[in-house]
């Protein structure tokens, strides 16, 4: 009886489990911190009335929403480094949906950085634009992606992939994008209810509590459509029964956590929401990176996809010396610009006009700048507030 289990379990070192644990937190980062950037991006047209209130909800993710897509470069390169067959597999395989995601960012990026830069209603509307489809076209398509991932795509022999890109395109996989989106757009709402003042912060709370019960139920639909496919599989992974429950419910009380003013603790709900939706897709996996819906032999694993031990071991010290690094920086970043977001108490003077007399108002994309404005002495910065 050992002998016959002993030969059925894949002979792990525990770096590739570890490496395996390690992605499953970076997307569950990624996630958690661009989901509410993505939101916030698809919500412009919605809260936004108008032109100063779109720089108000820019301005609330202006000096975050780069280091946060840091989580998804780490993210793809761990993969690249400890799973290289999963890398080569799922690029070639995604690859259309991936070039659309990444078209997606860099346009919603450049939008960020250029639409301060004229101050014509046209230029903006169009920058507007990219931001809002530079947000929605990943918030769906991540979702697609990993629902496509856990219900299996045809992969054959030498772990090639036979399909096409309409394959990924099944009632299942554009539930699970459906329900990416809805989260990160109500995620998006509760940050913004959070990080802002006056009317853009009444209506971020409105559109939440439209949202929430919405987004609850597409969460609903798509776990148990997953668990269903898991069952009819006999592999449910290591998915704890507590697991999908708790992200239901904490997605369902946002509408009351705002109604009672806790815009705090709905974020912290929407997190563990997106984190249970994470954790319950990488538990369901384990020990698969990759499903072949042709044959359960051609089924990627975290032990036939892994890289040699040394290269495991050698990624695990360098990250063990530097995650810590970046995490406290980022941290620190968040604590930095931690106050709400509020409108200028004077109206902001046009791009073009000498930089000491610039309104805070007018500055928008990422970094410091996104923020504050040098040399302005009469116009308070849109910031100046406590959380």
């Amino acid at each position: 009886m050992v002998s016959a289990i002993a030969t059925t379990v894949p002979p792990y070192t525990g770096l590739e489990v570890f490496w395996f644990i390690i992605i499953a937190i970076l997307w569950v980062g990624y996630f958690v911190l661009e989901g509410f950037d993505f939101g916030v991006g698809m919500l412009l047209p919605v809260v936004g009335k108008n032109d100063l209130d779109r720089r108000v909800m820019i301005n609330t993710i202006g000096p975050v929403w780069d280091g946060n897509e840091v989580w998804l470069l780490v993210a793809g390169g761990a993969t690249f480094a400890a799973f290289p067959d999963w890398y080569a597999t799922l690029f070639s395989g995604f690859y259309l949906p991936l070039f659309l995601i990444l078209a997606a960012l860099i346009f919603r990026g450049v939008a960020f950085e250029f639409r301060a830069k004229r101050a014509l209603p046209a230029w903006r509307t169009a920058w507007d634009h990219a931001i809002f489809w530079g947000s929605l076209i990943p918030a769906l398509l991540w979702g697609v992606a990993f629902a496509n991932i856990l219900r299996g795509v045809p992969i054959g022999r030498n772990y090639s992939y036979y399909g096409s890109f309409f394959n990924l395109l099944n009632p299942y996989a554009l539930v699970g994008g459906i329900t990416t989106l809805l989260l990160f757009a109500l995620h998006g709402a509760v940050f913004l209810s959070l990080k802002t003042t006056d009317e853009i912060h009444d209506r971020a709370s409105r559109v939440a509590k439209i949202l929430a019960p919405v987004a609850a139920a597409a969460l609903v639909a798509f776990l148990v459509w997953t668990y269903v496919n898991a069952h009819n599989a006999h592999d449910t992974g290591l998915v704890p029964p507590f697991l999908p429950i708790l992200t239901i419910v904490a997605v369902a009380v946002v509408g009351w956590l705002l109604r009672e003013r806790l815009e705090g603790w709905a974020f912290v709900a929407t997190a563990i929401g997106l984190l249970g939706l994470v954790a319950t897709i990488f538990l369901n996996l384990y020990p698969r990176v990759m499903v072949s819906s042709i044959s359960p032999a051609f089924n990627l694993t975290i032990g036939n996809s892994a890289s040699a031990p040394y290269t495991l071991k050698v990624m695990t010290i360098v990250a063990l010396i530097f995650t810590p690094i970046v995490l406290v920086y980022q941290g620190w970043s968040y604590w930095v610009f931690r106050e709400r977001v509020r409108r200028p108490s004077q109206p902001s003077i046009p791009p073009g006009s000498t930089r000491g007399s610039s309104s805070a108002g007018d500055t928008e994309g990422s970094g410091n700048h996104a923020l504050t404005s040098s040399g302005d002495t009469t116009t308070p910065p849109i910031e100046s507030g406590t959380p």
